[in-house]
């Protein structure tokens, strides 16, 4: 990178520098995941798909085991600044022993479970358990310690070798096997780039600060426990009461709709040292600024995204996934519905974590998981993987506005109402020619469904650069700053 471009970037204020890089990873890693995850459709077809689902699912299940919330306590505590060693030392002894107790609870319900059974899985989570322990203390270190950048470069590596992995070894013949070990090698990668800047020392902790950790993560386990909920709950459940296919349709469904998070998961992961090192400062007046901003980007591409991807999802499953998957078309719309709710979520669930409100957003995440289970025994076996997508719509709603009158107690929360009108007028005239252009076009092949998209996004970006000066003048700054071309008529 030339150095003339490297002065511009180290001149950008590190939340922004810091979302831009995480953003760019983002994009290049999800990109690469899409096209991958249309190969793995093709050449694996839904059941198997589903499988790798089912495995992610039981991953993270007894990982949040193997954590406890102690992987949040630690950054939180080391993050303020004082026995950073010590605190992290305490972390890596309670980490191993959680592990440990997370893989002998696998190995006693192994065979009451149909699924970790008959595919095998039990060996893999396992395996996956260890790299995640091996990996993941070094991931928490290096974030810890306000590296964000660093560690998102490493985060977005270690998915872009899973990807790759995958690819080969699945065109080798190894299929599902294949996408196991992918991913557990992506792990092991991301911690191996992090060591350069994993400076921590063993040090001997005491009492003190087992019990800073302990009492800190029993409200990030349960947090993380709500949001395991949100995230595993519904595969679990349309294996459970319906077949492996549908968990293959409704994941593609779903990864389908996370085309709108880009910016929502590149600034979410950047505030979080940030605001927790505030907080210890007692600089809280820092904060609602940045929450405004970072909310008004987050809708900057869920909002068109819904908008559109409701009016093209079935033609872009069928065309892209392969026709057995357009039956997630309406599932789909659902899910595009509830990343809209998930930019709110994610950055008020973000920001009360961060600032040591843990327990608050317990409460707020904690009854709208109950409802999100309940809701997903019940509408699955009547109405399928769309029983699924509905109860995770609500359920994230009702979390939403539980978060939003818990945080407005600390910090101020608003929106940019300006700029949520100008985004959601500009995706509306994107509607229109949309509608229109279905009148006038067939979408009976890929390319005309492409253009579609291309010629949406085109317009959309159009008109809210010139409806809003504000986003307009921001987004030209950064990416000239970062070298990219920008538009003169823009």
């Amino acid at each position: 990178m030339p150095l003339a471009i490297i002065n511009r970037i180290s001149q950008v204020p590190p939340i922004q520098r810091q979302s831009m890089i995480q953003l760019c990873t983002t994009i290049t890693c999800a990109v690469f995941g899409f096209a991958s995850t249309m190969l793995f459709s093709h050449v694996l077809g839904k059941d198997l798909i589903g499988v790798y689902y089912l495995f992610l699912a039981y991953c993270s299940i007894f990982n949040l085991i193997g954590d406890a919330g102690f992987g949040g306590a630690a950054v939180k505590r080391i993050s303020e600044g004082k026995d950073q060693n010590e605190y992290f030392t305490a972390y890596v002894v309670l980490r191993f022993s959680l592990i440990v107790a997370a893989t002998l609870i696998l190995l006693v319900i192994n065979p009451y479970f149909t699924d970790l059974r008959d595919y095998e899985l039990v060996p893999w989570i396992i395996i996956a358990l260890i790299a995640a322990f091996l990996g993941g203390i070094v991931t928490i270190g290096v974030y810890s310690l306000g590296h964000v950048g660093i560690n998102n470069l490493s985060a977005g590596i270690g998915e872009f070798a899973r990807i790759l992995i995958q690819i080969v070894v699945v065109l080798l013949g190894y299929s599902v096997a294949g996408l196991f070990g992918g991913f557990i090698i992506a792990i092991i990668i991301s911690g191996l780039i992090g060591l350069k800047y994993f400076t921590f020392k063993p040090a001997r902790f005491t009492a003190y600060h087992l019990k800073s950790l302990i009492t800190y993560s029993l409200w990030v386990f349960l947090i993380g426990s709500g949001s395991l909920i949100f995230s595993c709950v519904d595969t679990i459940c349309i294996g459970y009461f319906m077949t492996n296919g549908d968990v293959g349709i409704y994941r593609v469904a779903f990864q389908l709709t996370t085309a709108g998070t880009f910016t929502t998961a590149a600034i979410a992961r950047t505030l979080t040292p940030k605001f927790s090192s505030w907080s210890a400062k007692g600089s809280l007046t820092q904060i609602p600024g940045i929450l405004t901003r970072s909310i008004t980007y987050g809708l900057l591409l869920a909002v068109p995204t819904a908008v559109g991807g409701i009016l093209l999802s079935e033609r872009l499953l069928y065309f892209f996934y392969g026709a057995v998957f357009a039956a997630g078309g309406g599932a789909c719309s659902i899910l595009l519905l509830l990343q809209v709710v998930s930019v709110f979520m994610i950055f008020l669930g973000t920001t009360l974590s961060a600032i040591g409100y843990a327990r608050q957003s317990f409460y707020a995440c904690g009854p709208a998981a109950v409802l999100n289970t309940v809701l997903n025994v019940l509408l699955i076996p009547v109405i399928g993987i769309e029983g699924a997508a509905a109860a995770s719509l609500v359920s994230l709603s009702l979390s939403t506005v539980l978060l939003w009158y818990s945080l407005k107690n600390y910090v101020p929360v608003r929106c940019d109402l300006r700029a949520a009108a100008n985004i959601v007028f500009s995706a509306l005239l994107m509607a229109v020619f949309l509608l229109i252009y279905r009148q006038f076009v067939p979408l009976t092949s890929v390319f005309p469904v492409l253009a579609a998209v291309v010629a949406g996004a085109m317009i959309y970006f159009a008109v809210l650069f010139k409806l809003d000066k504000g986003i307009h003048k921001e987004v030209a700054v950064l990416a000239k700053q970062f070298g990219f071309p920008w538009p003169e008529w823009l």
